[in-house]
């Protein structure tokens, strides 16, 4: 009774209201974030079926592609895209999120970055073979060549989710810091994922249309994974207050006293 009556004067103070309202409005705004963007993967799925709409640019695109390929930067791109395959990108990100577990003294940067990825894996794959997309021709394409189904881009969905979570745990950890850094810090990750849907489309791996699903998809699941996210601080941070609440209920009570 005791832990009931403490958290329902948690919940009905005013800072327990305005801290669950403050939490409601986030869940709210993230579910839309996934609503709106699982809605445009949807919207391009379509167009792909019935060819009409954005995928009427697939073709043009990767033709533009073709027609800018220079050793250069096809060797750079493809050293970027392989650190972003289903190899390196699982190492890599694991050592950064053991780096700031180790650095932070916190498992929550693991659990969310690993939460992220095979969330990713996952969706991408399944939606693979639902879809089953062709990939582009093979003869416009840089080798070595990919031959799993084209829709979505599991490259780039596994850097969107990823980069999100990772700009999401450093802003937070830097929130007292100046706005700019953050905004840089969006801004990176932004661009890390950006870059590697553009290397899938030049180099002939994907169509434009794969990619632009996959950054969507892969938004809406880090925005899944960030709610999760909140929803467990709320109730960590919870607990404590409970108990202290417990704890002053109990050396006021008048039974104590009696018994003691």
């Amino acid at each position: 009774m005791a832990d009931r009556s403490a958290s329902a004067g948690i919940a009905h103070s005013p800072e327990g209201r305005r801290t669950v309202g403050m939490l409601a409005l986030v869940l709210l705004a993230i579910a839309g974030l996934s609503a709106v963007a699982v809605w445009g993967a949807g919207e391009i799925l379509e167009a792909v079926g019935e060819r009409d709409g954005v995928a009427l640019w697939d073709r043009p695109v990767l033709d533009w592609a073709i027609g800018q390929r220079r050793p250069g930067p096809v060797s750079a791109l493809l050293w970027f895209t392989n650190a972003g395959g289903p190899i390196w990108q699982p190492i890599i990100m694991a050592a950064l999120a053991l780096f700031l577990w180790w650095r932070w003294r916190n498992p929550t940067p693991f659990v969310l970055i690993a939460m992220a990825e095979v969330g990713a894996v996952l969706i991408s794959s399944t939606t693979k073979r639902v879809v089953d997309r062709a990939r582009p021709p093979q003869i416009d394409a840089v080798p070595p060549f990919e031959v799993s189904p084209s829709f979505p881009s599991g490259h780039t969905m596994q850097a969107f989710a990823a980069a999100t979570i990772i700009a999401y745990l450093l802003i937070r950890y830097l929130w007292d810091r100046p706005r700019w850094l953050q905004a840089m810090i969006g801004l990176l990750a932004l661009a890390y994922a950006c870059l590697m849907g553009f290397s899938r489309v030049f180099l002939g791996y994907h169509w434009l249309t794969d990619v632009l699903a996959a950054a969507m998809l892969g938004i809406a699941w880090s925005a899944v994974v960030i709610a999760c996210h909140r929803v467990w601080l709320r109730r960590s941070r919870s607990r404590p207050r409970q108990r202290l609440e417990h704890r002053t209920a109990r050396s006021s009570d008048p039974d104590d006293t009696m018994t003691a």
